[in-house]
């Protein structure tokens, strides 16, 4: 079931209808992608800023905080982490208010990051169309080296501790007893309560909502107007470095992968290596530039250059295990 039918049907009611833009034609498909990705983005921010602003407010999220960070896990924080990735039905722009969400609430960044790159990477698509489309050995192989890589990248982060590069007012947030004692009351109403948690998730969101904007509109002209034979050309090459050039080539596009799924599959049966297909596809839903836009307002681009590093490097290995086993 997906949950954002509804918005699909609204955005192809405004561009096909109302506009009378041609469903197959590269405006049409552009400003489609734009009103859906907008809207659905834009609905995540508030709902989910809104729910961590609740959670912040009656979960002890210091002790949470505390146990994460002061007690020995050995890697299953980072596994929950890439784990609850996999079953949110989020593409890489989408999982960013959750993201944000972790951040404000005090949990530690490495395992915050594991959640981002495993949500696009490691999700629904892989565990429900995979099967289906190139077998059961290829979707275990590649769910196991995708949490794999969203793993070891939030350890990588959370060992060089670059917390600095974090946009500060991420990483402050109020107790209960801090709220209730600038309300000056000893607890608060229903009323003040929905006030204060609608204030407090519209914070992110107004800041962030103009780089969702920005980040869909690009993504919007580079998902209606490149065109495809374009990319199957240069990906059926053999050679060591068609892995990096299918990765090179999906980063600056943007699209989940319940749509890029299939050009995958398109992509395989004309001859490109499924390692290759699978760095091209993984690329695309992982990084983007939308993505990159919308995490400029919440990190430096120290941070950012780390994530799109770590991530473009696993997508990389990921793509020569594959074309190395299959």
């Amino acid at each position: 079931m997906d949950i954002f039918k509804p918005i699909q049907i609204f955005a192809d009611l405004v561009t096909f209808n109302w506009f009378s833009l041609l469903p197959n034609s590269y405006l049409g498909n552009a400003i489609n992608f734009f009103i859906y990705d907008t809207i659905k983005i834009g609905v995540l921010l508030v709902v989910i800023n809104y729910l961590m602003a609740i959670t912040r407010y009656y979960f002890p999220m210091e002790k949470v905080r505390d146990i994460l960070t002061k007690r020995r896990w050995f890697g299953l924080d980072y596994l929950f982490a890439a784990a609850l990735g996999v079953i949110t039905p989020f593409c890489s722009c989408s999982s960013i208010p959750l993201f944000i969400g972790f951040l404000g609430a005090g949990i530690p960044l490495g395992v915050t990051f594991a959640f981002l790159i495993s949500s696009p990477l490691v999700n629904e698509s892989s565990l429900y169309l995979f099967p289906a489309m190139f077998g059961m050995k290829v979707t275990v192989l590649y769910n196991v080296v995708g949490m794999a890589i969203a793993v070891v990248g939030g350890m990588l982060v959370q060992k060089l501790r670059v917390e600095k590069f974090v946009k500060p007012e991420l990483l402050k947030f109020k107790s209960r007893n801090e709220v209730e004692k600038e309300f000056g009351v000893g607890k608060l109403s229903v009323k003040e309560l929905i006030k204060y948690f609608w204030e407090d998730g519209w914070i992110i969101t107004r800041e962030v909502f103009p780089y969702v904007l920005i980040g869909v509109g690009i993504g919007a002209m580079i998902h209606g107007f490149v065109p495809a034979d374009l990319v199957e050309k240069y990906l059926s090459n053999r050679t060591w470095w068609a892995v990096p050039l299918a990765t090179l080539l999906g980063s600056p596009l943007y699209a989940n992968s319940i749509s890029v799924v299939p050009v995958m599959e398109a992509l395989v049966q004309k001859g490109v290596p499924l390692g290759t297909a699978l760095s091209f596809m993984t690329a695309i839903v992982t990084v983007s530039f939308p993505q990159a836009m919308i995490l400029k307002k919440v990190m430096r681009w120290q941070l950012l250059a780390m994530f799109f590093g770590i991530t473009i490097v696993g997508i990389m290995v990921m793509g020569y295990i594959f074309n190395a086993v299959l």
